[in-house]
């Protein structure tokens, strides 16, 4: 889980790999490096542990310059961050490499490679790589056919970038299981783990399979494929632009990215609704047919996906009538599941990349499941290419490592495929054109919630000190529960836990007392009554209960209960509503405990490693 990022053009890159790096800390963020090819033909590094802003005070204190040149932001796998271990990794003063990913066969390789006379400085995979791509090009190779024969000798998944002062002016890239995408200019070329990366310098891109392998040069650019094949990948130019990685107003990209829910949903849901029907062709050439076919959702999915799913479950089967299962997708590979051949498969990723994600979608095609379906951000993602069928969430660039609008723009597109899939099982017609209503209802009712921005930073303050959180929610609401949980932790760092209300008394009541705070979401809907007598239950063993309850629900402040409102919302949808107070709570926690709310301690935005 790291960034890379290399040019090679008319001018100087290394300002261009720096802020590359900026731009890609998101991906990894404990050490940082800058390789290039300086006038003299020889290769200069600077490595730094710590953030890209050290990268970039150590460059300013020793310049370095050149025309052809690599960089990286690494998230440990193998090593601890340390100069030692960041990239880029050089062997012999000749070739240099980045890489994203993990060699599995690394063991191997490095025993081979000390018979060789090969030293390691490192505790890294990835110097296997540099010293494989050198011993071919001792034997007289060129770099794109020694990388070429070094890819055959990898096991695992890999992005990589290769230089080497032999041949200035010259580039080799490839990927297998870890993306990478090259950025096109006027004389230059990129390439970047993402395209947020090279917004700045270029908005052409095209994408690389697994298998690729590009041999890039400032004025030049060959593409083959895993057979050595010459190919034509599709140029993509992209709509963003810079500004939208840019944070702006906010203090954060979190809060940022928080606001920009209701136009994100809105995005989501354009062109999809016609009238009071949701059009099926938004899912893709040959939708009906295989929609036609589904009798039972098999979702697999991590973290807030995972999350998003489990909401989606009591959708899917209290509207549509259709039996759905979710699953972790770091377990799914692992069980040896059953196979449903009538099941629609849901891979749900805000990147695309996710590796677990990815490796279960690859096993439910092996077991023979049914049709599969990406609800994704990214267009030109390994999961969007591999699946049947696609719905993009459209939610933009999310830089924030913990997900707010990746997972309500989630939510947004499950509950279109649960329409149109319920369609099929029985769902009345009245019932799709209240649906409809509410998901147009949806950007205005999340403004709505966000104007309890100033309530929740001032509620913040009772957290402050604070070392465990429960969270309680009932129905569709418990994965609700879950997520806020996971946010609270995420960036904040406070133990925080999720449970279904109901389940306090077989266990969790026995840690409920004034220091550990139960915060529930109380929809005003057929669970209310229920999830009213759990609430009491805290209140009686002298627990606080923090409360975000609908308007009309009569739930009120009192002794050790403090309620904030949110508006009177369709139960369907309140899923959706309730997520966003609790996203501000748990970024204005953090802001008070003083914590890197964008790139939180040990974790990183695209897992892209198993």
């Amino acid at each position: 889980m790291c960034g890379i990022i290399a040019a090679v053009a008319e001018r100087d890159v290394v300002p261009i790999l720096v802020e590359g790096l900026r731009r890609l800390e998101y991906r990894g963020y404990d050490s940082a490096g800058v390789a290039i090819i300086d006038a003299n033909g020889v290769i200069d590094r600077v490595r730094t542990v710590g953030k890209v802003n050290e990268l970039a005070a150590a460059i300013e204190t020793n310049p370095i310059r050149g025309f052809t040149g690599i960089a990286h932001t690494r998230w440990a796998t193998h090593g601890k961050p340390s100069q030692a271990n960041a990239h880029p990794h050089i062997c012999r003063k000749t070739v240099a490499v980045v890489h994203n990913g993990i060699i599995e066969n690394h063991d191997a390789l490095r025993a081979q490679q000390r018979e060789y006379g090969y030293e390691f400085t490192s505790e890294t995979d990835t110097e296997v790589v540099v010293h494989q791509v050198y011993h071919y090009l001792d034997q007289g190779k060129d770099l794109l056919a020694a990388v070429t024969a070094t890819v055959g000798d990898l096991q695992g998944a890999y992005a990589l970038g290769v230089i080497t002062s032999q041949e200035n002016g010259r580039i080799v890239a490839t990927r297998r299981g870890s993306p990478l995408v090259i950025g096109v200019g006027i004389g230059e070329h990129f390439i970047a783990s993402d395209v947020a990366a090279l917004l700045p310098v270029t908005q052409r891109f095209i994408f690389l399979q697994d298998g690729d392998i590009a041999d890039i040069r400032k004025d030049s650019l060959t593409i083959y494929d895993a057979d050595g094949n010459v190919v034509e990948r599709p140029l993509t130019v992209s709509e963003l632009s810079a500004d939208a990685v840019e944070r702006g107003q906010y203090r954060h990209y979190m809060l940022k990215e928080i606001f920009e829910q209701p136009r994100a949903i809105a995005d989501t849901l354009e062109g999809r609704l016609s009238g009071d029907r949701v059009l099926e062709e938004a899912f893709g050439p040959g939708a009906s047919e295989i929609f036609n076919g589904i009798q039972g959702v098999h979702i697999i999915a991590c973290g807030t996906s995972f999350h998003a799913g489990s909401v989606a479950r009591y959708w899917f089967e209290s509207l549509a009538r259709i039996p759905c299962s979710v699953e972790v997708a770091s377990e799914f590979r692992y069980r040896n599941p059953v196979a449903r051949k009538n099941s629609l498969v849901i891979a749900i990723s805000q990147s695309g990349e996710t590796a677990d994600t990815l490796a279960a979608l690859h096993e439910a095609k092996r077991l023979g499941f049914g049709h599969s379906m990406a609800i994704c951000n990214v267009p030109e993602s390994s999961m969007v290419r591999e699946t049947d069928l696609c719905l993009m969430t459209r939610a933009g660039p999310e830089i924030g490592v913990a997900s707010t609008k990746a997972f309500t723009t989630q939510l947004t597109a499950l509950m279109l495929l649960v329409i149109v899939l319920g369609r099929r099982h029985g769902m009345a017609a009245a019932t799709e054109v209240e649906l409809v209503r509410q998901l147009r209802s949806l950007p205005a009712a999340v403004e709505h919630a966000l104007e309890l921005n100033g309530e929740i930073e001032a509620l913040a303050q009772f957290f402050a000190d604070k070392e465990h959180a429960l969270f309680l929610g009932r129905g569709a609401q418990y994965p609700v529960a879950m997520e806020g949980a996971l946010k609270l932790k995420e960036i904040s760092y406070i133990h925080a836990e999720a449970y279904p209300a109901g389940e306090l008394k077989h266990g969790p009541l026995a840690l409920i007392d004034a220091e550990m705070p139960v915060i529930s979401v109380a929809p005003n809907n057929a669970l209310l009554e229920k999830l009213k007598s759990n609430l009491q239950e805290v209140r009686a063993r002298g627990g606080e209960l923090i409360v975000f309850a609908d308007e009309k629900s009569g739930v009120e402040t009192e002794a050790n209960v403090r309620v904030i409102k949110v508006a009177a919302t369709d139960d369907p949808i309140a899923p959706i509503i309730f997520t966003i107070p609790l996203q501000l709570l748990s970024y204005y926690v953090a802001v008070l405990k003083g914590t890197d709310v964008d790139q939180p301690r040990n974790l990183a935005k695209s897992v892209t490693v198993e």
